[in-house]
């Protein structure tokens, strides 16, 4: 277990602190994670990534020369806000846009995608880079089903190179698209991990047995078996990569094994042993081979493998030199220290000028929102019941706490004299950042998106108001990837928007319209219950969810309809 903290609930921020005070050479710790110490030129491209915290060296120590510019750190095993991201995002932006990295999880795509998207919307050029290593999580012909693991190393590491060399974005993110798509990772736990403060472990494995294809996070492998001896157990780590060789494939490969947090170095290398006699039989090249902690899992035992695939272009970026905590090799990078660094953009928010008419009509947005926040409140345990049917039970909290969040700051964005479209976007920053988790990324998303679609200039008309609707979902199902079908909050947005816009094009007005959408979302969201979950933790528990309507879909329909009756009165 987890047997050295101080107070839980700030494990991870009391471990960043220490880690930037030791390796203060490299990196210096800002508000939500670590930027390089060390100055970069102008016009780099920036690549920043991150993730929850409990996975050591990841993320802070992949941040260094040759590498990361930025590390994000979320909670211990927690995607960092949409907030923190663009915060240290800006931070380390030189002008060449940015690369955002981070493994293939539900709340990290939702948090790191709002973020890009404000970002975006101040004139920075982002792309986005989820890593899907995993084979165990997902097929290979569908790759956005696979979670990042320890081919982030990898594909971070040659991404980073690529940037260092001074390449445009464009080009870092073609390399490092292919660089992800070439790796791939397979791994075992011997046992399970404990948060700190906590008395049990997450998950556990019986004694002399292994977990097959386990998460970092404990996520349920695809077998379990009798721990082997270090032979086999090489034998069924390379078995499970080679099958997946590429047809252009030469035979060179990255080649990373990795410890899970409790599992010796001698460990290692006794396994490497068996392994690098496999990968040779099997006709492969190894380049640059790396053995020992990289992407870890707090105390958890076990190791896994990872593979890339080289080509020409990717083993100069793999040999690359890098300077970091965690990697360094090649040629030292001449460096200088990084001016002082201001993180004054934290501010209270400034806003542009507004007529009177969006004033108002921000001012009513405002109060919207506190009704909805208000109403969210009232059934805050209802949601959490029907969350916890199949998922974790914290959608009515996370709800409140988002929507209570968007109240406060569309106030306060009414009150420095915001229109509607500053206003909505404010409120959905603030929903994201407080929720947390998928469900507050996706409600930030939509407002925001929503707000482009409004004006400072001009009164709100129910044209604009259909469009954003519409807008803010195509948002939610482009970043989410959730469907009509798959038991999401998407069921009751999609009948919502279409039948909102159908009303307006018919010259209802926007009162009448909104009502006939919220029927329409009451009854999707009812209709949720005969489907079966395909997205998120829900997918893992088909039979507990069966009968049962989406909270996510529930939640959204009763907003509709709060909102419905305020546009009444």
């Amino acid at each position: 277990m987890t047997c050295i903290y101080d107070d839980p609930e700030v494990f991870a921020t009391t471990a960043i602190a220490g880690f930037c005070s030791v390796n203060s050479r490299t990196v210096r710790a800002v508000t939500g994670g670590v930027v390089r110490s060390t100055a970069t030129p102008a016009g780099k491209v920036a690549v920043v990534v991150g993730g929850g915290s409990g996975h050591y060296p990841a993320f802070a120590g992949f941040v260094g020369p040759g590498l990361a510019d930025a590390a994000i750190a979320g909670d211990v095993f927690a995607s960092p806000s949409a907030h923190f991201v663009a915060h240290v995002s800006r931070l380390a932006h030189r002008g060449g846009g940015i690369l955002l990295g981070f493994g293939n999880y539900a709340g990290d795509v939702m948090n790191f995608g709002l973020a890009a998207e404000r970002l975006r919307s101040e004139g920075i050029d982002v792309r986005i880079l989820p890593v899907t290593d995993d084979v165990a999580s997902g097929p290979a012909e569908t790759p956005l089903l696979r979670r990042g693991v320890a081919g982030d190393l990898s594909v971070f590491k040659i991404a980073g190179a690529a940037a260092e060399a001074g390449l445009k974005l464009d080009d870092v993110e073609r390399i490092a698209i292919a660089a992800n798509a070439a790796t791939i990772t397979f791994g075992v736990a011997f046992s399970g991990c404990t948060l700190p403060g906590a008395t049990q472990p997450l998950f556990t494995v019986p004694a002399q047995r292994m977990g097959i294809g386990l998460g970092i996070h404990g996520e349920p492998g695809i077998s379990e078996d009798d721990i082997l001896p270090a032979p086999a157990l090489a034998k069924l780590l390379v078995d499970r990569l080679v099958a997946e060789r590429p047809a252009s494939s030469d035979g060179r490969v990255a080649v990373v094994l990795n410890g899970l947090g409790a599992t010796k170095y001698e460990e290692l290398f006794v396994l490497w042993v068996s392994i690098e006699a496999l990968l040779k039989k099997a006709g492969l090249t190894l380049v640059e081979p790396e053995v020992g902690e990289y992407v870890t899992s707090l105390d958890m035992a076990g190791c896994s493998l990872t593979l890339t695939w080289l080509n020409d272009e990717l083993e100069k970026f793999w040999r690359a030199p890098a300077d970091t905590p965690v990697l360094r090799r090649g040629a030292i990078i001449a460096t200088e220290p990084a001016p002082a660094l201001s993180e004054a953009d934290d501010g209270p928010r400034a806003f542009g000028p507004a007529s009177p008419a969006s004033r108002e009509n921000g001012k009513c947005i405002a109060g919207l929102i506190g009704e909805l926040a208000h109403a969210l409140r009232d059934v805050e345990a209802e949601l959490g019941r029907i969350d916890a049917l199949a998922g974790d039970g914290d959608h009515g909290m996370g709800m409140t706490r988002g929507s209570a969040a968007a109240a406060e700051a569309a106030e306060k964005a009414v009150a420095a004299g915001a229109g509607a479209a500053s206003v909505l976007a404010a409120a959905g920053d603030g929903w994201a950042d407080r929720a947390g988790g998928t469900s507050g990324a996706l409600w930030g998303l939509a407002l925001r998106t929503w707000s482009n679609e409004l004006s400072d200039e001009l009164a709100i008309t129910p044209d604009a108001v259909a469009r954003g609707a519409r807008a803010g979902l195509e948002a939610i199902m482009r970043l989410g990837r959730a469907r009509v079908g798959d038991k999401t909050l998407v069921d009751a947005f999609e009948p919502f928007a279409t039948t909102l816009a159908s009303a307006v094009a018919k010259g209802l007005a926007l009162p009448a319209a909104w009502a006939e959408a919220a029927v329409a979302a009451k009854a999707a969201a009812d209709a949720t219950a005969q489907l079966a979950p395909k997205m998120g933790r829900a997918r893992s528990h088909t039979k507990r969810s069966l009968g049962h309507p989406d909270a996510g879909a529930v939640s959204l329909a009763l907003c509709a309809k709060v909102v419905a009756t305020a546009l009444a009165r």
